[in-house]
């Protein structure tokens, strides 16, 4: 297995990255949160304009992940002001699961979190997603709070905090 992990710096990376967002989200959440939401939220938080924005004007980073060239999954960063690195996406195609790609993106965010001087990597996991609570917790990530946030169209993301202190 070769997987390499790195910087998206162009446009047609990036519309790549959209396309396998779209797949994965609708395998991933079509049935925990209902076709519309995940359409929704697609189109809100993982177009290629949306992407584009987080990028430009939101302090974002997005990172391909590839597994003997073929692009498998991606990585959304953000670093906080404080002493924390957002995780913000964590996506990883359902055909390369298994076979130790997540655990190895997994620890390049945590090495580029010591890299930039962060202590701590967080994110946000729908509250009924159980199957991603237990894959963090195992790694080590634990509850620290809960939001809801109303994002609009009549949706909102009802989600947990996890931390892991790297």
């Amino acid at each position: 297995m070769s997987v390499e992990i790195t910087k998206v710096k162009y446009y047609p990376e990036l519309r790549e990255i959209a396309v396998l967002a779209d797949e994965i989200w609708h395998e991933c959440y079509g049935e925990l949160l209902g076709q519309g939401q995940v359409d929704y939220m697609v189109e809100k938080f993982q177009s290629l304009d949306a992407m584009t924005e987080q990028i430009e004007f939101q302090k974002y980073t997005y990172l391909s992940v590839c597994e003997n060239g073929e692009l498998c999954g991606y990585l959304g960063i953000k670093p906080e002001d404080d002493d924390r690195l957002f995780l913000s996406k964590f996506y990883l195609h359902k055909d390369y699961r298994g076979r130790g790609i997540a655990t190895a993106m997994m620890n390049y965010i945590f090495d580029e979190a010591r890299k930039i001087g962060k202590k701590r990597v967080y994110l946000t996991v729908n509250k009924h997603n159980d199957h991603a609570i237990d894959v963090y917790k195992k790694i080590g990530f634990v509850v620290t709070d809960t939001a809801v946030t109303d994002i609009g169209g009549g949706y909102v993301m009802d989600d947990f905090i996890m931390e892991y202190i790297v």
